[in-house]
């Protein structure tokens, strides 16, 4: 997951996952040195997505957004 230390929605989706007991790790974009926000701008394109926060990975699909119906959906598949 790629999340912005700022951003509200990035904060709820780490809380949805919290609450729900489902591990996750995360990268502040904002925080992470010029070299690891390379890599996530190079990840996001290799997804066909822009940079756009939060930016969650589950398997092979992307999620961008706060969207707990399709996290859901996507972990149970």
């Amino acid at each position: 997951m790629y999340t912005l230390s700022t951003c509200p929605w990035c904060k709820k989706t780490k809380s949805f996952f919290a609450e729900k007991n489902i591990p996750f790790e995360f990268i502040d974009y904002d925080k992470a040195s010029k070299e690891e926000q390379q890599k996530i701008r190079e990840v996001c394109s290799a997804h066909g997505e822009g940079i756009a926060f939060p930016f969650v990975i589950i398997g092979d699909d992307v999620v961008v957004g706060y969207n707990p119906q399709k996290y859901m959906k996507l972990l149970e598949s």
